[in-house]
């Protein structure tokens, strides 16, 4: 019975189905196993009353044959998306006792279809990071460990959600990605990471970092589960105007498992000075297996590659700038204890001081400056140029027939908390490189495990499909994870 939280979403319905486990059972094992890693800090705001009601609501529902596939599933939150009654502080200080009266469209949608929340989890302030370092609970832990039992970052921003899905204190979690941080923190920790096409998932009730380039996703420990519960996410939206009315289909019944004749391409500025050895050969195998399964792998060349990074970090922060303008103390969350004779200038000041942290007070400075009168045109408006020849370069790419582009999803495995200085965000920035420029161009990808480095540790590779063809992108997926055949788990220490 306590092994029922390493079940994965697609067993765990099954069983469900076949009434040989209840939900109940399978929501305390989880409530069990969170219990007992605090050393992780993933979860940060449990919620083990709310999720025993929706459970037993859960198997009240399979029993009156009512279950739709995540039924029954006890998943984690990160802590960005807006859960009723429940605190939702996108790990930052200046949202400290906010409580919404709404609920995100995400987790509505997750709970129309009866699936189970354990609690928030952890991640980076306002999901600007790429370690978890940022939070304001303190970082979470990979459960993986390094050398001599180094604790490691488990990435950012969705670190929480990552480190949770490794360490089986969930079945599924909910991420965000707007530079990589879904895709990223699954590649840190050995599970699969999925960014949906902009606009495939409704935005409303996530708490704004960037709005063009923000979009939740699925974090699970199998290509299927992400499948199953990308389903349930996704949904037309006339709360979110960038929501795309589009239907969604049954993304599981699309993994055929065959991609005899689809073209894959290999874009050569990925290869960048400086990759490790473990990561290019890991590329070049990945190549192989997708070949081997009757794909066909391709050269291309994604030649703005390059201004990727430059550009996010000029329209991110500029679209943060504007975002967090409103976290003021006026109307909710932090408000700073005021001096006789302050006003209503020194009450912003002194709030957004104490609120924010310095990774995101840097964003906002930079973002601001990037849209100042003497400024805008230098920086942000060529960054918008830039992003749209980004956008051309995959759009020419798949006219020439490409159906996926292959690349690693990180220059790196996990390295240990603390080794980024923090004075030099450059180094942190760099982690994004291979993340940024489907977010520019709005398109979907995936962090499949492959393989691990010398040391291991594990190393994803990321497929970039196709936009809206996410079906497509999670079938070639699947046959990377199958002819990969990572069944590595971390060894328990927490």
């Amino acid at each position: 019975m306590s092994d029922l939280n390493k079940l994965t979403i697609t067993e765990a319905r099954d069983a469900l189905a076949k009434g040989d486990v209840t939900s109940v059972e399978l929501t305390e094992a989880c409530l069990g196993a969170i219990e007992g890693a605090g050393a992780l800090n993933a979860f940060v705001h449990g919620t083990p009353d709310k999720a025993r009601a929706m459970a037993a609501a859960a198997d009240q529902r399979i029993k009156d044959g009512q279950a739709s596939a995540m039924t029954g599933i006890p998943v984690g939150i990160k802590d960005v998306f807006c859960v009723q009654g429940v605190p939702s502080q996108a790990a930052s200080k200046i949202l400290d006792g906010f409580v919404p009266e709404y609920e995100s469209t995400v987790t509505q949608n997750l709970w129309n279809a009866g699936a189970v929340m354990l609690g928030k989890l952890n991640q980076d302030e306002f999901a600007m990071g790429s370690t978890n370092e940022a939070s304001c609970y303190g970082p979470a832990v990979n459960p993986w460990q390094g050398a001599d039992g180094q604790k490691l970052t488990p990435g950012g921003s969705s670190g929480g959600s990552a480190a949770a899905v490794a360490a089986d204190l969930c079945l599924g979690a909910t991420g965000t990605d707007t530079g990589g941080s879904i895709r990223q923190p699954a590649a840190f920790t050995g599970t699969v990471g999925l960014r949906p096409t902009y606009g495939r998932v409704s935005r409303w009730g996530v708490i704004a970092y960037a709005s063009s380039l923000d979009q939740a996703g699925p974090m699970t420990k199998t290509v299927r589960d992400a499948a199953i519960m990308l389903g349930a996410m996704a949904s037309v939206d006339p709360q979110d105007s960038t929501s795309a009315d589009l239907p969604v289909p049954d993304y599981e019944s699309l993994l055929t498992g065959d991609i005899r004749g689809k073209k894959i391409g290999i874009p050569r500025e990925y290869r960048i000075d400086g990759m490790p050895d473990d990561i290019a050969a890991l590329w070049d195998k990945g190549a192989d297996m997708l070949r081997d399964a009757g794909a066909e792998i391709v050269d291309i060349s994604l030649p703005h590659t390059k201004y990727a990074l430059p550009a996010y970090y000029v329209i991110a922060p500029a679209e943060a700038s504007s975002n967090l303008a409103r976290y003021d103390g006026v109307r909710y969350g932090r408000r700073a204890k005021l001096g006789q004779g302050d006003g209503i200038v020194e009450m912003y000041e002194k709030t957004r001081a104490e609120g924010f942290g310095p990774e995101v007070q840097r964003r906002i400075m930079i973002g601001t400056y990037v849209l100042s009168a003497g400024f805008y045109d230098a920086y942000y408006n060529r960054a918008r140029k830039v992003r749209t020849l980004i956008k051309r370069d995959f759009e020419n790419a798949y006219a020439d027939g490409i159906d996926a582009i292959l690349a690693p999803t990180t220059p790196s495995p996990a390295f240990a908390l603390g080794a980024m200085d923090q004075a030099d965000p450059v180094q942190m920035y760099l982690q994004d490189v291979f993340t940024v420029t489907l977010n520019l161009a709005g398109l979907p990808g995936i962090s499949v495990p492959v393989g691990q480095d010398k040391s291991g540790l594990p190393l994803g590779l990321q497929l970039i499909g196709r936009p809206f063809e996410e079906g497509d992108l999670l079938n070639q997926a699947l046959v990377l994870e199958k002819a990969a055949g990572f069944v590595a788990k971390p060894e328990r220490w927490w």
